[in-house]
């Protein structure tokens, strides 16, 4: 059960750590600093995936860590989502 924890422990961090991949190609392509949407899809299931490790192996510090940059990529994707729709309104108008 533990090499089970050590492989979702280490696949959270590839997903959280393939984020910056992510922005940096985007950055690259666009030839200025952006963050796509799938920085914050990527932060989020990274973050949520490490947070189960935290949680199996009980480490309070991790746990809060974790817990805290969930909250805040969540709530990027929901401001993302709530401009998006905006837009789509006012294209309708």
């Amino acid at each position: 059960m533990d090499k089970v924890w050590l492989i979702i422990g280490f696949s959270g961090q590839a997903l959280f750590g393939a984020r910056f991949v992510v922005q940096w190609l985007a950055s690259e392509k666009a030839r200025r600093s952006v963050i796509p949407i799938g920085f914050w899809y990527l932060s989020l299931v990274g973050s949520l995936t490490l947070l189960s490790y935290a949680i199996h192996k009980m480490d309070p510090v991790f746990i809060l860590g974790q817990s805290t940059g969930s909250l805040i990529y969540l709530r990027n994707l929901w401001l993302i989502n709530a401009e998006r729709c905006s837009a789509e309104g006012e294209a309708d108008a």
